[in-house]
């Protein structure tokens, strides 16, 4: 029983935290499916990373809030909807409510014939910024959740390589702890400038943090 009623002070905690959170009210006030959108719009007004006319790879992207933020964002007008200049393709493997504009494909990221359908609605072209928010059911043990992050984070790189323009930019989602000065060397290997930001709708708490690539080294 005691562990039922520390859960339920838990489960209490964190959502008198998440009612009273800013981001949330924020969030729901604008329109916006998670306070997830507040990272990337930071991290974006920081480094200027989407421009119009930007084809956008949102990877990980259910709930949508990253995409709907990306949507505006390439809206001449900054609108939920309405005319787009560029072109938005999201991926997840859960399903995604539509968000106007962005093309979804649902499946996981690492299968062979869902990369080949994500490859097709680029129709040849290359993603000039490429982001991911993906990240993995997490189990409690340091050890096996290290190597299930680094392995989302490595794919998302290995994508980069191969899909986004030299001079593209890489959005990753990454942990502070065991690995992560392994991912940060991985980025300065591949990148020419690479920069980890907090944003401030991360929760202090958390020991999230998002590594970002810029510009793929010559060779690369």
């Amino acid at each position: 029983m005691k562990i039922k009623t520390k859960s339920a002070k838990v489960n209490r905690a964190w959502l008198n935290d998440h009612v009273n959170d800013p981001y949330v009210r924020l969030a729901q006030k604008e329109g916006y499916r998670a306070r997830a959108a507040y990272k990337l719009k930071e991290i974006d007004e920081s480094l200027g990373l989407v421009r119009p006319g930007h084809l956008v790879v949102d990877l990980g992207s259910a709930p949508g809030a990253w995409s709907q933020y990306l949507r505006r964002r390439l809206s001449p007008g900054g609108a939920a909807a309405g005319q787009l200049n560029g072109t938005i393709i999201a991926l997840d493997i859960l399903p995604m409510e539509p968000v106007e504009g962005v093309t979804f494909i649902q499946g996981d990221f690492r299968e062979p014939e869902v990369l080949a359908r994500l490859e097709e609605a680029m129709a040849g072209r290359k993603a000039d910024v490429v982001v991911s928010d993906m990240a993995p059911n997490l189990s409690g043990i340091e050890s096996a959740d290290t190597a299930r992050i680094a392995h989302l984070v490595e794919l998302a790189v290995e994508f980069a390589l191969n899909h986004m323009k030299p001079e593209g930019a890489l959005v990753t989602k990454v942990f502070h702890g065991s690995g992560y000065a392994q991912l940060v060397k991985l980025f300065k290997e591949t990148f020419r400038t690479v920069k980890p930001l907090k944003p401030k709708a991360s929760r202090d708490k958390s020991s999230e943090t998002f590594l970002v690539g810029i510009g793929l080294k010559p060779g690369k």
